[in-house]
């Protein structure tokens, strides 16, 4: 099943996610088969990120939360708040 996280970052949390990203980035590519997609967003001026968007394969909801525990992001303090959500990859998905 596919999820969607969500993940908002800690305003004024620039510094924090530059010195995470290395590790964070690890972290999806050690679980690339399981990652299908991955991004920050962006501040409204392009400039910032300031929170990321994953979606991934996880047999269930308790497993895609176990994912989003261990991503150095939210372990290192980096996140206000991530919402998981059931998706549907609908247009564009992969043949």
């Amino acid at each position: 099943m596919l999820f969607a996280l969500l993940c908002r970052d800690k305003p004024g949390a620039s510094d924090l996610r530059l010195s995470l990203r290395a590790q964070h980035l690890a972290y999806i590519e050690a679980h690339r088969g399981q990652v299908k997609l991955a991004g920050p967003f962006l501040s409204e001026d392009g400039q910032m990120m300031v929170g990321s968007l994953l979606i991934i394969e996880a047999a269930d909801r308790r497993a895609a939360e176990l994912f989003a525990a261990a991503d150095p992001y939210r372990t290192g303090g980096l996140f206000a708040s991530v919402e998981i959500i059931p998706w549907r990859w609908t247009i564009g998905a992969p043949a």
